[in-house]
């Protein structure tokens, strides 16, 4: 069946994506992926220039106040939720921009085929692997994968809409080069390497994290494992001390990445910042009406 996307802007078929990505670097500039958990956050961030956009659950947490990890956690349905913002919010929202849909493939309750089918119907352009089971460690880690909810959920929803002519493009996280080596082999376009919550503002991490070199360490040894199965995918850097331009330019040029992926790092801590100082300088206006009350 002809993409009935194929030509017509946003959204965009997968070919489509990944043509404005590759016109992106052929001008010599980084690929630059932001998440949006409102609508003034997606419209403003495409101003800035953003390449892609991608609705994570975790949005929903972050842009009340709450740190990002809760949308790991069972209080909401993570699918429900990025879809919703996507048809209410972002999707409305932006005019040109390409927008990924996080999808939670391990949820137990659905079928993910039909649920990729109904993320195309929206008018996603692709999806992305979050909530990820990839950044949980330990026993907790262990008891997901024994009792189904693994990570091989995640690479084969990668597979399937690579596979089943769903025509979605794949940006996914992955915590570990043995993850980038099969997300590789399932057909992902861009991996991101995800080296832990980000650090800073607010809601940040401030020591379960590491260290700027270590994580270009990790991420370049999660590139050479993905490009031992092939070498046209796109590899980016997201968490952990990355949080700001700096950073994420250390990253670029000690690994071989072409950009970054923002949630924390951009929609909220530009927020936190911004907020603060503009209410600080509405409380240093001048106000005579006062003085005299006080005289």
């Amino acid at each position: 069946m002809p993409n009935p996307w194929t030509g017509v802007g946003n959204p965009y078929a997968r070919e489509e994506v990944l043509e404005r990505l590759h016109a992106t670097l052929d001008r010599g500039e980084p690929i630059i992926v932001a998440g949006a958990g409102t609508g003034i956050s997606a419209k403003f961030i495409e101003q800035g220039g953003a390449d892609l956009l991608i609705i994570y659950n975790s949005g929903r947490f972050r842009m009340s106040g709450h740190g990002s990890t809760a949308g790991l956690m069972a209080y909401g349905d993570a699918n429900a939720v990025a879809m919703e913002i996507g048809e209410y919010e972002v999707l409305p929202t932006v005019k040109e921009i390409p927008v990924i849909c996080g999808v939670h493939a391990s949820d137990p309750r659905r079928r993910i085929w039909h649920h990729l089918l109904k993320v195309k119907d929206m008018g996603f352009s692709g999806i992305n692997n979050f909530p990820t089971h990839s950044i949980v460690d330990g026993l907790f880690r262990q008891v997901l994968e024994e009792t189904g909810m693994s990570v091989q959920h995640e690479i084969d929803m990668v597979d399937l809409a690579q596979k089943q002519g769903i025509d979605l493009f794949t940006i996914v996280y992955v915590a570990s080069p043995e993850e980038a080596r099969m997300m590789a082999e399932a057909g992902a376009d861009a991996i991101i390497a995800h080296v832990g919550c980000t650090i800073g503002g607010s809601i940040g991490v401030t020591e379960a994290t590491c260290t700027l070199e270590e994580a270009a360490s990790r991420t370049q040894r999660i590139i050479e494992a993905a490009r031992q199965v092939r070498k046209d995918i796109l590899f980016l850097s997201h968490g952990g001390p990355i949080c700001t331009p700096s950073d994420a330019a250390y990253i670029n040029e000690h690994t071989d990445t072409v950009g970054f992926v923002g949630a924390s790092s951009l929609e909220r801590m530009g927020i936190e910042e911004s907020l603060i100082h503009l209410t600080q300088e509405f409380k240093q206006i001048p106000c005579p009406a006062a003085q005299r009350r006080s005289c």
